[in-house]
């Protein structure tokens, strides 16, 4: 009894050390996303890291004793530092916004990915027409999920998609007039995606959406950014809306420096988007 509860202790202590370890080398290297956009694809996995550390604190407190016990939390402790670098000013940031009420005149935009293996379009499709937004950005709106697409040319009188006029996987639908209007492949611009201005009683603005790839490989989705940011510096930033899926975790330094860039108020700080049914490869 005595062998197995010596060899538990050394699982633990083990497990507590491997954490630690792993943990610590990607959390740093995390920071090094400042610098270099292979090190910031890091960065989206920095609660995995976060999670590491902390399960090496706990481990290495109740199973370690003495210097190992001190090395086990000093490597969780690092961890925590490091992460909370990343993640803590989007996390204040998220905190520290305040909620406004909604009022009966209010524009009302909806950003949905909709998926293109989408299994049940019925339910985006109808989820989306109660919705009654003024302006919907739909991202893959092509395969499984055309059917929505088709619903929503059908719902809304305004339309424009990443080609212009021509079937295109991001679409822009609205209920207000599109004074102007372009996708940004029709501009000849590497992007998904589309942008229009809209006559409005209160003053005309601008809504852009656009579909990033993944942020890894590092390159393509930083490319990506810097054309985007170019794309938008035409419009007022007192009267435009930027939407889009960015494939990217909020306290990645890509979108930091593209916050920068755009010069724009975020408003999805620390926003969880997680799939709203089932999801698998």
């Amino acid at each position: 009894m005595d062998l197995l509860l010596r060899l538990l202790s050394l699982m633990f202590r083990g497990t507590a050390l491997m954490f630690g370890l792993v943990g610590a080398a990607f959390a740093l290297a995390c920071l090094g996303g400042a610098f270099s956009d292979r090190l910031d694809a890091f960065t989206h996995f920095a609660p995995l890291w976060l999670a590491m550390g902390l399960a090496a604190m706990i481990l290495g407190y109740v199973f370690a004793r003495n210097d190992e016990r001190k090395a086990m939390m000093g490597l969780g402790l690092v961890v925590t530092v490091a992460c909370s670098v990343l993640m803590a000013p989007d996390l204040l940031a998220a905190a520290g916004a305040k909620r406004l009420a909604a009022r009966p005149d209010d524009l009302k935009v909806i950003q949905f990915n909709v998926w293109h293996d989408n299994r049940t379009p019925d339910l985006a499709r109808r989820w989306l027409l109660d919705q009654d937004a003024d302006v919907v950005i739909l991202v893959e709106g092509g395969g499984r999920s055309w059917p929505v697409v088709k619903a929503l040319k059908a719902f809304y009188p305004f339309s424009v998609s990443c080609a212009g006029k021509r079937a295109c996987d991001t679409w822009i639908f609205s209920k207000k007039r599109m004074i102007a209007r372009a996708g940004f492949l029709e501009e000849r611009r590497d992007l998904m995606g589309a942008w229009a201005t809209f006559a409005d009683p209160k003053g005309d603005f601008t809504v852009a959406g656009v579909h990033y790839v993944w942020p890894m490989p590092a390159g393509p989705q930083q490319q990506q950014s810097q054309r985007m940011t170019a794309a938008i510096a035409r419009f007022d930033k007192a009267t435009t809306i930027v939407t889009g899926d960015f494939n990217s975790t909020p306290w990645s330094f890509t979108m930091k420096r593209q916050d920068k860039a755009f010069g724009l108020d975020r408003r999805t700080h620390a926003l969880a988007t997680w799939p709203s049914g089932k999801f698998s490869r």
